[in-house]
């Protein structure tokens, strides 16, 4: 998945087996040290694992952060099928519920729509205002610029 170019289009570069395998001991360690992260998606009588979709903390400098984050990496072969929507509704009534979160963001470049589609489906919001040029990736990487999607932990929720 993590070296499928299609699913990684717009991520910064595709991960060999070995980048991939620090990723999972990553998200593993994230789980250790804050009690939720990314969750292996499997869909029973489909696939084992077709991605993962989960929290992460971010800190990053922004105007946003520290934050959290909900994020998803679906397998080509699964997508358009409501897995990512799925699990992530999942995902936020955890943060909101199980870790008293009040607000949790997602964010990505501007054209990928299949992602802001999903954050929209989420409920989540934009404001052109909040748009941010990513630290990590250098001035001029054609994937800097980014769009921040937020969702406000709601009443019916607390």
């Amino acid at each position: 998945m993590n070296a499928d170019p299609e699913v990684m289009e717009c991520l910064p570069k595709l991960l060999t087996r070995e980048e991939s395998d620090a990723l999972a001991d990553r998200l593993e360690k994230h789980f250790d040290e804050r009690g939720y992260g990314r969750w292996a998606v499997e869909v029973p009588g489909v696939a084992p694992f077709v991605g993962f979709v989960g929290l992460g903390y971010v800190d990053f400098p922004a105007h946003f952060t520290p934050c959290v984050e909900i994020g998803w990496r679906i397998a080509r072969a699964h997508w358009g099928k409501g897995y990512a929507t799925e699990a992530a509704h999942a995902a936020l009534r955890h943060g909101f519920t199980q870790f008293g979160l009040e607000e949790i963001v997602s964010f990505t470049v501007p054209h990928n729509i299949r992602s802001r589609a999903v954050m929209e489906r989420l409920g989540m919001t934009r404001s052109a205002d909040d748009d941010f040029d990513h630290p990590v990736l250098p001035e001029g990487h054609s994937l800097r610029r980014h769009v921040l999607y937020r969702l406000q932990k709601q009443i019916e929720q607390r």
